[in-house]
């Protein structure tokens, strides 16, 4: 990873194997990740491989998500499945809360 950056912000993740990966740097002064949105780190693992790490954004807050340790140099082929379900989670609840949300309000009118 370049400097001044603290991992890459997932964009979009295809559900096909060999589908896209979209990400974008996340720089090290961003204080948390926007609500929703998944945060990858890599490096390189002590005997070989990478240690990869998921970061969820939540509300007030950065939670742990995932670790692959020693992930083969494939890893994004290997984290895509999880990193593909969470992300569409987050895309539903997304949703639900703003039904919600609208909801709430006409019952207010």
């Amino acid at each position: 990873m370049p400097s001044g950056v603290r991992g890459a912000l997932v964009r979009r993740v295809s559900a096909l194997p060999n589908g896209p990966f979209d990400v974008s740097w996340l720089p090290a002064d961003t204080p948390r990740l926007p609500l929703g949105r998944i945060g990858l780190h890599w490096e390189p693992a002590s005997l070989a491989g990478w240690n990869v790490t998921a970061h969820l954004g939540l509300a007030n807050t950065e939670v742990h998500l995932a670790s692959w340790p020693a992930a083969p140099d494939n890893w994004p082929r290997l984290i895509r499945p999880t990193i593909h379900e969470v992300h569409g989670l987050c895309a539903a609840l997304t949703v639900a809360a703003a039904a919600l949300n609208l909801s709430n309000h006409l019952a207010e009118v």
